[in-house]
């Protein structure tokens, strides 16, 4: 493949999120052997396309694109939505917690697709994703699974920093922020 050329932008029509939920069906860590879990990473929680939709009409979430074709996403996940997705509302307690008195944003999963990696999508996602958000909100947070050592670095990289490891349902995640302030 030659190097595609990537584009930065928002979330803005059905089609794109259809295409981030096909994305997620290949890259979801229960369809993964434990060879490419170890040596591409995994996400862990699929979306349905309402609640993907009713996150997107809130605000927008962060794509790379290689002309209509999305590459890879990075989600937008406000506050709001803590309780909609139920596994993630610890993380959403931890962060309160955390993050006292900071108005923060959750980046709800990240993923490139496989024919896009190591290509530096993921870098040119969060630094649109800061550029696009950051005169709104003081960071972003994340958690990640603890097992899963290629997001860790990835996102130590761009500058999120560990603030507490935490097990929920026996998986270690760790809780990550990119302090914008």
């Amino acid at each position: 493949m030659n190097r595609p050329e990537i584009s930065y932008t928002r979330a803005r029509l059905d089609s794109e999120l259809h295409q981030i939920l096909e994305i997620q069906k290949r890259n979801i860590k229960a369809g993964l052997t434990k060879e490419e879990k170890a040596k591409e990473g995994f996400i862990t929680v699929g979306h349905d396309f309402d609640i993907l939709k009713k996150m997107n009409d809130a605000c927008a979430h962060i794509l790379a694109k290689d002309k209509d074709k999305v590459a890879g996403y990075a989600l937008v996940m406000l506050p709001s939505f803590r309780n909609d997705i139920p596994v993630l509302t610890p993380m959403f307690d931890t962060a309160d917690t955390l993050l006292k008195g900071k108005n923060y944003v959750v980046m709800g999963q990240v993923c490139i697709d496989k024919p896009y990696r190591k290509m530096g999508v993921f870098r040119g996602m969060y630094a649109y994703y800061q550029k696009e958000l950051n005169t709104k909100f003081d960071c972003l947070f994340t958690e990640i699974a603890s097992s899963n050592t290629r997001s860790l670095r990835a996102h130590n990289s761009v500058g999120f920093k560990s603030l507490k490891t935490e097990i929920t349902d026996g998986v270690s995640w760790e809780l990550v922020n990119w302090d914008w302030k």
